[in-house]
């Protein structure tokens, strides 16, 4: 009846064989990431945001940003969504560094720039793998999960109840 208490001090006792435990690098925790870039030099992502999919090519310039075909003043105009946009680049410290262009569909402004600024936090990071701890710890990295409730039969909208009459 005594039995004894096995303790794990290594992934070689769960492996087992020494042919498995020779498998599993010594650290596989530290993942070296290599920059991922097309012929042109451009690192892309797509960025989404409620029902909004952006579209994003990064690449070394002047730091241009073209949306839809439109300069970045002109399809953003408020001055909210474009600070929203640039966040990446300020947590960054690449203001200016790269030029941006953008397709961005579906959803509405604030949507799109929402997928905007998650397109570009993930190529910028495609771009430079040593950017990912500073996006990841402001949380751009992280998709934006929620999205508008469906509309139920027998109700007015998703949750609200059709209006009461007494009479």
């Amino acid at each position: 009846m005594a039995e004894e208490k096995a303790t794990l001090q290594d992934l070689k006792d769960i492996a087992g064989t020494p042919e498995a435990a020779a498998a599993v690098p010594a650290d596989a925790d530290t993942v070296e990431r290599q920059p991922v870039k097309d012929a042109l030099g451009r690192s892309y992502a797509t960025g989404k945001r409620k029902d909004a999919v952006a579209r994003v090519w990064v690449k070394p310039g002047s730091g241009r940003v073209t949306v839809n075909g439109r300069d970045q003043e002109v399809y953003f105009a408020r001055p909210t969504l474009r600070l929203i946009v640039n966040q990446p680049f300020q947590v960054t410290d690449r203001v200016n560094q790269y030029d941006v262009t953008v397709t961005v569909k579906g959803g509405g402004l604030s949507g799109q720039a929402g997928a905007v600024k998650h397109g570009i936090s993930k190529a910028l990071q495609m771009a430079e793998p040593d950017l990912r701890p500073a996006l990841k710890a402001a949380g751009f990295l992280t998709r934006d999960s929620r999205v508008v409730e469906r509309k139920k039969y027998g109700r007015a909208k998703a949750r609200r109840s059709f209006q009461f009459s007494k009479r």
